[in-house]
């Protein structure tokens, strides 16, 4: 016969309801708690997620929207999420979008039809119109027309660290390279913020800046950089960007770093604990996916929060930028 809370609250020591409030989340005591996961463990007690969601009107699911599985910043974002819903005792649904604007609307539309109780979104369409200021949703990144609540890298900041570093370890003619989206986002700042502070110390500034989506990629970029000859730093708008165009680079004959350093920005890596994969303006995914997290939970259970959530960065050096000599 399964355990049931009483069989629990028993085991602890402690009231049903001190039962019912950790397992909903709510505040107990620390050594309350030790005594509930243990008599939790040694029962091998089970919540009952169908009859706890009849009497709350809630699923404990959320919705995690990313526009792809294959790039990795997505893919540790996710995993993260995930993590920390989990120590919410809450679960994931990993919806990948592929950009499509039709998935996306059907994936909001999993709230109101109460499937999910909230949605994280990382999205770039157009799907303003279909986004209101009552919806649980906490967007990655981008602001919409209603006063959504966003979390999101300090852009503006990564975007003179970038011009910064590449100044300091000895680049002169500098170039950007980036993709963007007409939707409003904060990535923006990357390009605008790289410039202005190129600008400010002096260096010299290209820009290849290519309306999304982007086709003749490669062909591009070799113009680019034929057109603006000397250039030796170059800045892109992730990491996936700085990898192609290293790739481009190597192809035209260029050596990576010796010749041409690189920066990127995301702070990808193969697996937790590798090196980066190229020299990189760092996110901090795991920071952003909890605050996103924390602030749906808080937005499901009627609380107020901060509409914007700006999270520092910092650069990660990896093999497509020189050795610093102190």
């Amino acid at each position: 016969m399964n355990a049931t809370m009483k069989d629990v609250a028993k085991r602890a020591g402690v009231g049903v309801g001190t039962v019912s409030r950790f397992l909903n989340n709510g505040s107990v005591k620390d050594s309350t708690r030790q005594k509930l996961e243990a008599a939790i463990k040694e029962l091998n007690y089970q919540t009952n997620y169908y009859a706890r969601g009849l009497k709350t009107n809630r699923t404990y699911t959320v919705a995690l929207i990313i526009p792809t599985v294959w790039n990795p910043y997505f893919s540790e974002f996710a995993f993260h999420v995930e993590t920390a819903l989990e120590h919410r005792k809450y679960k994931m649904y990993l919806c990948n979008s592929d950009g499509a604007v039709e998935k996306e609307k059907e994936y909001l539309q999993m709230v109101t039809q109460n499937k999910v109780d909230g949605i994280i979104g990382i999205t770039y369409s157009d799907i303003d119109d279909y986004i209101s200021s009552n919806l649980p949703f906490v967007s990655i990144d981008r602001y919409f027309t209603e006063d959504v609540i966003y979390v999101t890298a300090d852009n503006i900041s990564g975007g003179r660290l970038a011009a910064q570093k590449l100044q300091e370890l000895g680049c002169k003619k500098v170039g950007y390279i980036g993709g963007y989206q007409e939707t409003p986002n904060e990535t923006k700042s990357r390009r605008k913020y790289f410039e202005i502070e190129c600008n400010q110390i002096g260096l010299d500034i290209a820009v290849l800046d290519m309306l999304e989506p982007l086709s003749e990629l490669e062909e591009k970029i070799e113009a680019f950089l034929i057109e603006n000859p000397g250039i030796d730093g170059i800045f892109t708008v992730n990491d996936s960007m700085a990898i192609i165009v290293c790739d481009v680079l190597k192809k035209m004959g260029k050596s990576v770093p010796d010749e041409v350093q690189v920066i990127g920005f995301d702070g990808q890596k193969i697996y937790h604990g590798s090196p980066y994969l190229v020299s990189t303006i760092v996110q901090p995914l795991q920071l952003m996916a909890e605050s996103a997290v924390e602030l749906l939970l808080k937005v499901i259970q009627g609380e107020k929060v901060e509409n914007r959530t700006v999270l520092p960065v910092h650069f990660g050096e990896g093999p497509t930028t020189k050795k610093r000599i102190n």
